[in-house]
């Protein structure tokens, strides 16, 4: 087997220059190396990215059985090894069809107005003239609906609980240094709650007490008249009739938490920027905004063009994911031309992909109109990767984006603090704003009310 060519440093330096300047890396080496590239050793295999389409192509429409997943350790001590993201073969199979109903379109739409009620509470705090971090507002509105949607819970005490502890504790892993710290073997030491291995062991240990609780007191008294995710998935049976066990069920509602989460969150925080950044851009949306009236259906406002638009190049120009979740092979496999021995592991690079000039011209530039002319295949755009390891909870995050956006763009008017570019960073298993980005309230808008019931 003969592998892509690809860049002769340390694998530390390589991790450095992902942590650093992630998008810089990965444009360097395309330039260098093309559609294809060798990127170091991942768990003692080779690791190739791809982002050719065609490649993508051929890996999405692969046989399954071909792969298995390859994620570090560290993601599957958070979510736990029957979680969706981590499972293979069968089990990943009965996960996803078990995971599926809740986010249907129809039980998605019920979230609407929650969605835009927790966005207005959280913005009304916001006064004329205030200078506020953008990255912890939009995790405070995303991580109150992930909490309200997946648990049904609005207040008391499990619910502050929740919402205090899980904050906790994705402090601990904020950031891919702490993260890589935190699980490297040797600093694995629990010196007590003041050491970060010893917090984060107790962070998850108090709040697994509370999802345990959560779901035997659902067990014991089941409300089919709930919307709740953990409700939908108490009462979702395989083909065999079975139901997910309590330790199943905890692995899903933590990758629920942990993944829609912090990734829409993000997202937000780049779409603000990109938005105020580009004034011309925010004032078309705003006037197509300015349309929605009273009795405006929810889920029709998540399919205005332009609003649909803006958030695709959001996620074009930068995907919160720069790339599909890693497949080993577990069997030889050709892809365009390279044959692929078992071991390997196959990682399509999405970013490169959108900035492919003979799919995005000046790909550099935000231009949501791209998207209302033309449309891209699967294997073109895919910011929430795709085949048979997409991301499970794309249409639920879309329809939060599009309410959030659309909330805060009809009642406030913001302006950036400073007008520059933004430089992504890594963000935990994301790739965000950086903290330091800064808005202001300038004002407010005449529709502010039209979305929300509070």
């Amino acid at each position: 087997m003969k592998l892509p060519d690809g860049p002769r440093m340390p694998i530390w330096l390589q991790t450095i220059q992902r942590i650093a300047r992630p998008f810089e890396f990965f444009d360097e080496l395309g330039k260098q190396y093309g559609d294809a590239f060798t990127l170091g050793d991942r768990n003692n295999s080779p690791t190739v990215y791809l982002s050719h389409p065609q490649a993508i192509k051929e890996i999405f429409s692969a046989d399954p059985n071909l792969f298995e997943s390859d994620h570090p350790i560290q993601a599957e001590t958070i979510v736990g090894k029957y979680s969706v993201a981590m499972a293979d073969g069968e089990v990943h199979k009965r996960q996803r069809r078990l995971l599926l109903p809740p986010f249907h379109g129809d039980r998605m739409r019920a979230y609407g107005q929650l969605i835009c009620d927790i966005t207005q509470q959280v913005m009304a705090r916001r006064t004329i003239g205030e200078t506020f971090l953008v990255r912890p507002v939009m995790e405070e509105i995303t991580l109150r609906v992930m909490l309200q949607a997946v648990f049904g819970l609005h207040q008391g005490p499990r619910y502050e609980q929740l919402r205090e502890l899980f904050g906790s504790f994705l402090e601990t892993v904020d950031s891919t240094l702490k993260a890589s710290l935190l699980f490297i073997p040797a600093l694995r030491w629990d010196l007590g709650s003041w050491s970060p291995w010893g917090k984060f062991v107790r962070l998850q240990k108090q709040i697994d007490q509370l999802l345990y609780s959560e779901i035997q007191e659902r067990r014991q008294s089941m409300d089919s008249e709930r919307t709740d995710i953990l409700t939908l998935l108490l009462m979702a049976r395989d083909e065999a009739g079975q139901p997910m066990t309590d330790v199943e069920l905890r692995d899903q509602l933590m990758t629920l938490l942990f993944a829609g989460h912090e990734t829409t969150a993000s997202a937000l925080g780049l779409a603000l920027h990109s938005l105020h950044y580009h004034p011309q851009i925010n004032s078309k949306l705003e006037s197509e905004l300015d349309t929605i009236g009273i009795d405006t259906d929810l889920s029709l406002i998540a399919k205005f063009p332009y609003l649909t638009a803006v958030c695709q190049e959001t996620l074009r120009l930068y995907p919160v994911t720069a790339h599909t979740n890693p497949r080993k092979l577990k069997a030889p496999l050709e892809i365009m031309g390279y044959q692929f021995d078992p071991g390997t592991v196959l990682i399509g690079l999405s970013y490169l992909t959108h900035q492919r000039e003979d799919l995005y011209p000046q790909p550099k530039q935000f231009n949501p109109e791209r998207f209302l002319e033309r449309q891209f295949a699967p294997y073109e755009y895919l910011p929430f990767g795709g085949g048979y390891r997409g991301c499970i909870g794309m249409a639920f995050a879309q329809f939060e984006m599009k309410l959030v956006l659309a909330t805060i763009l009809s009642g406030w008017q913001l302006a950036l603090v400073e007008q520059r570019p933004i430089k992504v960073v890594r963000h935990t298993a994301t790739y965000a704003p950086p903290s330091s980005l800064r808005m202001v309230v300038t004002g407010q808008r005449q529709s502010q009310k039209v979305l929300s019931t509070v």
